[in-house]
């Protein structure tokens, strides 16, 4: 397999956020524990915004540090994101970006039970690789910036 450019990196990794249904988001408490877990992933282009229940540890621990790791699902095509997050109660967002995270995610948290957040990744860190051949190279995005 050849060695993919950064600028090749950085198409196929938007590519993968736009389609891929799923992301696993690790954030830490104050102790340092991290807690890991699969969300429903809506890219809108420039963020990844997931909904988890408001009195989870992700939100708990997103509050608490406004960052967070995230993932997509594939050890063989590695997307790896470090991110700042904002907490976003799910009755504050608006109309728009309520209808574009159900058109992308498949499902309406306002019709689950209980209170929900939607946590708003911002991308300062994106690594991208596929095997060990592509380890060198693979940042293709610092301080918020692609570097393709």
């Amino acid at each position: 397999m050849a060695i993919r450019s950064a600028a090749q990196r950085k198409s196929d990794a938007l590519k993968r956020l736009g389609n891929d249904p799923n992301v696993w988001l690790a954030t830490a408490d104050d102790s340092g524990t991290p807690h890991l877990i699969p969300l429903s992933l809506a890219w809108d282009g420039v963020r990844i915004v997931v909904a988890t229940p408001t009195d989870s540890p992700t939100v708990r621990n997103a509050r608490g540090s406004g960052r967070a790791k995230a993932t997509l699902d594939s050890a063989d095509d590695v997307v790896l994101i470090e991110a700042t997050v904002a907490v976003v109660d799910f009755e504050a967002v608006s109309e728009a970006d309520v209808k574009s995270y159900v058109s992308r995610a498949g499902w309406d948290p306002s019709e689950q039970a209980g209170h929900w957040s939607l946590l708003i990744l911002t991308p300062r860190t994106v690594r991208a690789w596929n095997g060990v051949a592509e380890i060198q190279g693979r940042t293709i995005m610092r301080q918020g910036v692609w570097l393709a």
